[in-house]
């Protein structure tokens, strides 16, 4: 769109001018500093300023990222960018956990309040994820789960029964595929179930 093309006053023209500047320099300093291309409003605010937000330390939450209801998160926490972060019912986010690219967690659906014409009530439930997790990108865990500590939710899974610690799960619905093994610090192996 150019600016041209609106009926915009003097003041309003100006200030889009010195948004679309404020823009070149953003993203000219984000890509020098940490090699990548932000949209516009991920660059305007430092990413851990949100994570301060809800009380955590050293907690990241990209400004793209939606936060609704009672939430809290651990330390050390990254959630990375468009996800949806449902705490209407309550979510606990565990500390030194990874929250990959569009992920849904989830405290409340609307499933039989749809399909009832209304009728029937929304459903809620708390949602836990324990420490030292990591939910690849597009994972969904609904109302009421609980991740145990130190589980790998895999890309694109939908969670809908809880997971106990040390598991590996995937697919649709998220079955168990293996087991996350931790000896001393830093060495890790991930073993995974026969077919």
């Amino acid at each position: 769109m150019k600016i041209e093309e609106l009926e915009l006053d003097k003041d309003l023209q100006q200030l889009w001018q010195q948004l679309v500047k404020l823009h070149y320099k953003l993203r000219e300093y984000t890509s020098a500093k940490y090699k990548r291309v932000n949209p516009f409003m991920e660059n305007l605010f430092e990413w851990k300023e949100k994570g301060e937000f809800f009380g955590g330390k050293n907690v990241t939450i990209y400004d793209s990222t939606t936060v609704v209801g009672d939430v809290k998160i651990g330390d050390h926490t990254w959630i990375g960018p468009f996800c949806s972060l449902d705490g209407t019912a309550g979510l606990v986010i565990g500390r030194y956990c990874s929250v990959s690219l569009g992920c849904q967690l989830l405290t409340h659906d609307t499933v039989k309040w749809a399909v009832s014409g209304g009728e029937a009530d929304h459903e809620y439930a708390p949602t836990k994820i324990g420490d030292c997790c990591f939910l690849g990108s597009y994972a969904v865990i609904t109302k009421g789960i609980t991740i145990g500590d130190h589980c790998i939710i895999g890309a694109g899974a939908v969670v809908t029964k809880d997971v106990a610690n040390f598991s590996i799960v995937g697919g649709v619905p998220a079955h168990r595929l293996g087991t996350v093994n931790i000896k001393g610090t830093g060495e890790i192996t991930l073993q995974y179930e026969k077919k």
